[in-house]
């Protein structure tokens, strides 16, 4: 619930925001569905890496998302426009009762459906989650998690979650608010662990990809005009960097390769494909031809003591200010070896 403080005398006060949901607007009924599988890496949920691997279909008896985490436990979403109630429950678990059922060959068919790719779903489930080896087929889909998602929950669905997770069940409902203020519409959603979300206001450290499968010399185009960027349809990924952020530049075959600071000012475009934010090279700068040092990502993982989702162009969770310094003086040791 969002609240407007209230200045009254003898001290604050507090009022609640009226919330709308996505049934005031209709149209936009697979809109909020895609917006949930895009950002469900980079930004809703920030602490726990999900993979999505299929959406639903229209008039299949399918969940809207399914995705898979580190372990290949297989996360099954049911979104609601508005508020839920007990029927999304049920219909949760006769999902679950179906994909519980998929073998691997399954769930790699409905990864090549979603992603559009032939990719060996092991290689990319390994590349992912940036595991040493990729997981044995047998090991995915052990166990399923179901999440309700919607404006508002009544008391039956409470009741059945709560019923359901004292059976064992590993069910939750997250809620989500659509806010109008003035002219704008906001967008809240309460992620697990304990909505554990970092406060973009307060600077922090990004790990962020040197877009090499868009163009294998972007880390070039990076380096020598001192700029962070994305591009095509991973563009919108550089909203998240703010000034004062520190980034640190990931190569998919390197590792980390350097550290800058964004400037001040705003997010700039270049044609309809590239969005960037101007930025201050904090490690050395290397010539192009010259061999490029890094840190491996292993030490990255082992310093921070964070599993991160290296297979997106932000690698969440995002660092605090103090993690940042102090993976930034790590990297300088590596990068001058």
């Amino acid at each position: 619930m969002l609240y407007k403080l209230s200045h009254h005398q003898p001290g604050l006060s507090i009022e609640p925001v009226a919330f709308k949901d996505f049934s005031h607007f209709g149209h936009l009924e697979k809109a909020q569905e895609d917006l949930i599988a895009r950002n469900i890496l980079d930004v809703l949920f920030e602490e726990s890496g999900l993979m999505p691997i299929f959406q639903e279909r229209s008039y299949q008896a399918e969940a809207d998302i399914y995705a898979l985490n580190e372990r290949a436990e297989l996360f099954i979403f049911e979104l609601k426009r508005a508020a839920a109630g007990v029927d999304a429950v049920q219909q949760l678990l006769r999902y679950a009762q179906e994909a519980g059922r998929w073998s691997f060959a399954q769930l790699q068919a409905k990864y090549h459906s979603y992603s559009q790719q032939q990719s060996c779903l092991l290689k990319a489930h390994q590349e992912a989650f940036q595991l040493e080896h990729p997981l044995d087929a047998r090991q995915f889909n052990r166990r399923q998690k179901l999440l309700v998602i919607g404006s508002a929950a009544d008391d039956g669905l409470l009741e059945s979650v709560e019923y359901w997770q004292r059976q064992g069940v590993a069910i939750e409902f997250l809620p989500y608010r659509v806010y109008e203020i003035g002219a704008e519409q906001y967008f809240e959603f309460f992620a697990l662990p304990h909505d554990r979300h970092t406060n973009p206001q307060l600077a922090k450290g990004v790990l962020f990809d040197t877009n090499r499968s868009w163009d294998e010399q972007a880390i070039w185009y990076m380096f020598e005009n001192q700029r962070v960027a994305a591009f095509g349809d991973a563009k919108n990924s550089v909203a998240a960097l703010h000034p004062g952020d520190l980034v640190f530049l990931s190569h998919p075959q390197l590792g980390v390769v350097g550290a800058a600071k964004v400037r001040k000012g705003n997010v700039k475009a270049v044609g309809t494909e590239e969005l960037y934010r101007d930025v201050e090279f904090i490690t050395p700068v290397p010539k192009k031809g010259e061999r490029i040092h890094a840190m491996p990502f292993g030490r990255v993982t082992e310093f921070t003591g964070k599993s991160f989702f290296w297979a997106r162009t932000i690698k969440v969770p995002y660092l605090s200010k103090n993690e940042a310094d102090q993976l930034l003086i790590e990297l300088q040791k590596y990068l001058q070896n």
